[in-house]
């Protein structure tokens, strides 16, 4: 067992709490097919989850084996299974190429959506992770190619209620920004602690070009973006939402002072459950959301969007011609 464990450390199962980023599909799925609740099957969302796990777990692997010479530049990652030389190469590639076979598997016993979508979601871990693309090593490309999981978790989940259609664009683009800007304060807090800039190319080449004025520039460019997209999708679908809107600002809000923290915790997302604080604001914007989503307030639908009637049309005085 002890032989076993490094080889599970490395499909990073712990990891597998992201896949929660596939629950928005479905709410979204829900809100534009009201109907289809009634014929409501849970097995095929069980399973397009499986097929995310295991193909994510698939692109950590390779990551893990690819990134263990810089990782050991990391006070933290050098302890990893890999780095630390307790896991043969060799298998690891097997166990990577197997996990997102059998992935990909289980995906396209839910439909060909879920498949396509769990593809792109193992080709973009190899972008980003094989050379020569490897666009994790390329400065802002890291970060934009990295987030694109995001919108994938979301087809994922729409894919696996059954719908052969995509969800609205907007929606897709919105959810890979907001995905950018959880990313660049991921990065952001990789640079503050690492606090060398030579070091810190050494353990990733994007660092040989950041520093934190560029950094924090991206993130108020991914938090912009995803403010105005989301703001198209809201105004063209559920203006409800726009009353959600104090609660998404105060996480994004919330979740950026945490990444200026000393060893701030963003640099490691599968430990944000311990920030109770974060939770807490998380679930009840999570809940806000989804109860506008579904719950009419004409009040404020008839407040934000009134009906105005139209121009009376201009008087008509007519002229008596002169006897």
């Amino acid at each position: 067992m002890n032989k076993l464990l490094p080889y599970i450390e490395i499909a990073r199962p712990d990891h597998w709490f992201k896949n929660i980023f596939l629950l928005p599909g479905i709410l979204l799925y829900f809100y534009f097919h009201p109907e289809a609740l009634q014929d409501f099957s849970l097995l095929p969302l069980l399973l397009g989850l499986v097929g995310a796990c295991l193909v994510a777990s698939s692109n950590y692997i390779i990551n893990e084996v690819l990134d263990a010479p810089r990782d050991a530049h990391h006070p933290e990652k050098k302890n990893r299974p890999v780095p630390s030389g307790k896991v043969h190469i060799p298998t690891a590639y097997v166990w990577w190429i197997a996990s997102g076979l059998i992935g990909l598997g289980v995906g396209a016993l839910v439909s060909w959506g879920v498949f396509f979508s769990l593809l792109a979601l193992w080709v973009a871990g190899m972008a980003y992770n094989i050379p020569p693309v490897r666009t994790k090593d390329r400065a802002y490309l890291d970060v934009f190619s990295e987030s694109v999981n995001n919108p994938l978790r979301m087809l994922i989940g729409w894919y696996s209620t059954g719908l052969g259609a995509p969800p609205p664009f907007s929606a897709l683009l919105a959810y890979w920004m907001f995905g950018g800007f959880l990313m660049a304060m991921k990065r952001m807090a990789e640079y503050r602690m690492i606090q060398d800039k030579e070091r810190a190319a050494s353990y990733r080449d994007s660092f040989a070009y950041y520093n934190e004025e560029r950094l924090l520039v991206s993130i108020l460019f991914y938090a912009t973006a995803f403010a105005l997209l989301s703001g198209y999708f809201i105004a063209s679908y559920r203006v409800e939402l726009i009353l959600a809107a104090p609660f998404v600002a105060y996480v994004m809000a919330y979740y950026l002072h945490i990444g200026f923290k000393e060893n701030s915790p963003v640099q490691f997302p599968e430990k944000l459950y311990t920030q109770k604080k974060l939770v807490v604001f998380v679930a009840i914007t999570f809940t806000v959301c989804s109860l506008l989503l579904f719950v009419d307030v004409d009040a404020f639908r008839s407040l934000i969007t009134p009906d105005i009637p139209p121009p009376e049309p201009p008087l008509q005085v007519e002229t008596g011609s002169a006897s």
